[in-house]
């Protein structure tokens, strides 16, 4: 019953919003233009390490080591600083990323930190579902809270309103501390209702030292991997009979990083007003664990802009090899449209994996409907088979990546509250771009000349879904 829980969410969302935009048509935001100085020559990077602030020479060193082992890239040299006066998270040396693939390794990793905690488990997730996936999750976070580990949750009211509320009460009597994102009911909001702002991160913190986020909800939908060696099919859903496997990436991090998405976690109960939280440690002394150089970034629509959205965008605006970007929703704005047509324009290797079956409709034929545009700018398309696509990762010049909850949608960059991982260096650069690669070994090509005979029906359906890609 997994898919089709998921589903009818996703058609009440759907329909929810278009209600919502025939009621408040006329008061959209918009996106900002922005428009990054890559003439200005950039102050140095300052880097964080376990003991505070790196001087200027030890964050030179490191950023010229990651440099002089990418492809010629002057992302690090012209984006960097920019990055930095964007998003104001420090930039962090000494952390230790791994790369996890699909629900059933990502909930072995996260299922045995959450046994190992000793102090504090912090959780925030948009999907928590009452399935066998969900209930595996509630229960091992109950049976923490009752040896004393305080257990503190986060759920986004929109993306559980299928999970029934008996699921929360048994957390809550357990002592764990639920705290109902945005709640859709206005008479519950605890601040100025806003029906269309959500919580989209996917953020997992335990003992303020070791992280994870991602794509990832927990949710039995991820029940098998996407990949052929060593997947297991998934059990026929009840009603639509789907088998089809669920393809996600996630994050394990830790070190000095790991701090910066305790803040993030803690500004957000703050800010939703939960109850004050018990005295914990939730900033341990950091330790350096690792190699790779990571910068967390927080997105909210309480920001003048999305922080992830202006990141992107310089970001693509620097490249100057390669932009290869993973997504699950793409439905663009003309910003991001120009920045990627302009980075193909000029020699750079541009190449996008989008979803070849999904579970909204609406937002696959809403970026369908740029194909064509994109295409004819040189941008080389490509939709995975096999599987319902939801990773959102992106790779610029070998050198600067990223994984997170960010869709390349405006839902995600003017709605949501996300949250991505920037990861710099060769080494993390070569573990994303084999999985780019397997993805795209999965994946079919779209030409310009294929994409141009396309039928009348699939035209209409794209007229009719970019009516309506603000709100989705």
């Amino acid at each position: 019953m997994a898919t089709h829980r998921v589903r009818a969410r996703r058609r009440f969302q759907m329909a929810m919003a278009c209600l919502l935009g025939l009621a408040v048509l006329t008061g959209c935001k918009s996106l900002p233009r922005v428009v990054p100085d890559q003439t200005r020559r950039p102050p140095p990077v300052q880097l964080e390490g376990a003991q505070g602030p790196l001087s200027a020479e030890r964050s030179k060193a490191i950023l010229d080591r990651l440099r002089s082992s990418g492809q010629g890239t002057d992302v690090l040299s012209r984006h960097l600083a920019l990055e930095e006066a964007i998003v104001g998270s420090p930039l962090t040396a000494g952390n230790q990323v791994v790369l996890l693939q699909d629900g059933p390794a990502t909930y072995r990793a996260m299922l045995a930190a959450i046994e190992g905690a000793k102090d504090h488990i912090h959780m925030e997730t948009y999907i928590l579902d009452d399935d066998e996936v969900g209930q595996r999750f509630a229960q091992a976070l109950i049976d923490k809270q009752r040896q004393g580990v305080q257990v503190n949750l986060i759920h986004d009211s929109f993306g559980t309103l299928a999970t029934p509320r008996e699921f929360f009460q048994r957390l809550t009597e357990a002592g764990v501390r639920v705290l109902e994102f945005n709640p859709v009911n206005p008479a519950m909001a605890r601040q100025e209702w806003e029906l269309n702002e959500r919580d989209h991160r996917k953020l997992l913190i335990v003992d303020g030292r070791t992280a994870f986020l991602g794509g990832i909800n927990i949710s039995g939908v991820y029940s098998s991997g996407s990949f052929a060696s060593g997947s297991r099919s998934r059990k026929p859903d009840a009603t639509t009979g789907d088998t089809t496997p669920w393809r996600d990436t996630h994050l394990q991090l830790q070190g000095p990083v790991v701090a910066e998405l305790q803040k993030l976690f803690l500004e957000t109960w703050v800010a939703q007003k939960g109850e004050p939280l018990a005295a914990r440690n939730h900033f341990p002394p950091p330790e350096r664990v690792g190699k790779d150089v990571v910068r967390a970034i927080g997105s909210s629509p309480k920001d003048p802009y999305s922080l992830i959205y202006a990141t992107l965008l310089s970001a693509i605006g620097s490249a100057e090899t390669s932009v290869h970007l993973t997504n699950a929703y793409f439905a663009p704005d003309p910003q991001l449209l120009a920045a990627l047509e302009d980075a193909a324009r000029r020699g750079v290797d541009v190449k996008l994996i989008l979803p070849g079956k999904t579970d909204s409709w609406l937002v696959f034929h809403a970026g369908r409907n740029y194909y064509g545009q994109l295409l004819r700018a040189g941008v080389k398309i490509y939709e995975r088979q096999g599987v319902i696509l939801h990773a959102k990762t992106g790779l610029i010049d070998g050198v600067w990546a990223t994984v997170g909850s960010t869709n390349l949608d405006w839902r995600s960059f003017l709605h949501n509250h996300e949250l991505n991982a920037v990861v710099l260096g060769p080494d993390f650069a070569a573990q994303l771009r084999a999985v780019f690669e397997s993805d795209l070994a999965g994946s079919t090509e779209v030409s310009l000349a294929q994409w141009e005979r396309r039928g009348l029906d699939l035209r209409i359906k794209e007229l009719f879904a970019r009516a309506w890609e603000y709100w989705l």
